[in-house]
């Protein structure tokens, strides 16, 4: 599928990146190119010592940010293939630099959007969050406006053959800021903080993060918004997994947070379809024909009012698998 295109992903230098890059290069050895683009030069430059040039001479760091158009413009040039990954992602941090956090992921959007359509991508794949269903803080509302922009550029592509779709998932074990690497380190003063006893969230692994974005670039037609169905688990017990000897605190939430996470809410639920392994929120004025669309995949639709909540997620992964994923996808040196 890829072999012989170039590929650009923004924010390319984080957790997700990271993982993209690796699994590309496996599966792909003879892609064309690969391109890092980013605007932090010290991530850039540890990167680099991992994929020298006279090793992986299809792979290019490109300093930059998403809010400078006319550097996505330059960087564009060639390219076959966007995974917009780059975003503000802290919580705490968005609430109180509200403007950088739009500036970054909403205006951020609009530029890779216009700067896609300016040169001759062929598909944009925009990470979400499940912040972004039914947001209470600013970092799930500025998703959501990502989210809205990337599946309305499907209707002004004209006779481009360029593709928008978004994918959304949970939190991603062990990624940068996450709450396994933080308990990880918090274990060694004894004592883990606890937002909220009943708090829960869901899970998925970087690779099948990275899973479902080449899923999407295979089989979207333009404007889904993909949803994965993965675990939940409950903060205790990740808590618990962790560090079973250490006591457990109960701090309070902190300003934007929720209880448990929803990805798809039950406004949702009357454009979203079953695929299998994926939902798909389809878009409400779609460039395709909804029954060739079914016809092709043979979805089911949801029943009205349905909802996909990390509190009320039939399945939920246990104080022993989340200590087997923590050694497998976190920490190989924790004793499980």
């Amino acid at each position: 599928m890829l072999s012989g295109k170039s590929i650009l992903i923004t924010g390319g230098t984080g957790s997700f990146g990271k993982e993209f890059v690796k699994i590309i290069l496996k599966r792909w050895p003879d892609v064309k190119r690969l391109v890092i683009y980013s605007r932090d030069e010290q991530k850039q430059f540890q990167m680099a010592q991992d994929y020298p040039h006279d090793k992986y001479p299809m792979i290019r760091f490109f300093i930059g940010d998403v809010r400078d158009y006319d550097r996505l413009k330059t960087a564009f040039k060639g390219i076959d293939i966007v995974i917009h990954a780059a975003a503000m992602k802290h919580v705490h941090i968005a609430e109180y630099n509200p403007m950088e956090c739009i500036k970054t992921n909403i205006m951020g959007a609009e530029n890779v959007i216009k700067a896609s359509l300016e040169s001759d991508v062929e598909r944009v794949v925009a990470l979400s969050t499940d912040k972004a269903a039914a947001p209470i803080n600013l970092y799930g509302a500025t998703k959501l406006a990502s989210d809205k922009l990337f599946i309305a550029a499907n209707n002004i592509k004209g006779s481009k053959p360029i593709r928008f779709s978004v994918v959304r998932y949970g939190n991603v074990m062990g990624s940068n800021g996450s709450v396994i690497p933080f308990f990880l380190n918090k274990k060694k003063e004894g004592v883990l903080p606890i937002t909220d006893a009943s708090m829960t969230r869901f899970n998925i692994s970087l690779s099948d993060g990275v899973e479902m974005v080449l899923h999407a670039l295979a089989q979207a037609w333009g404007g889904e918004l993909f949803v994965p169905k993965i675990p939940s688990y409950k903060i205790v017990d990740v808590a618990t997994a962790v560090g079973p000897e250490c006591e457990q605190k109960i701090v309070g939430i902190r300003p934007g947070e929720k209880i448990h996470e929803e990805m798809i809410t039950m406004s949702d639920s009357f454009s979203t379809y079953d695929l299998g392994k994926y939902y798909a929120i389809l878009p409400q004025v779609p460039s395709w024909k909804l029954v060739d669309f079914i016809e092709h995949f043979k979805p089911v639709r949801v029943k009205e009012g349905f909802s996909y909540n990390s509190g009320t997620n039939p399945v939920f992964l246990t104080i022993e698998e989340l200590r087997q994923l923590i050694k497998t996808h976190v920490d190989q040196s924790f004793a499980v």
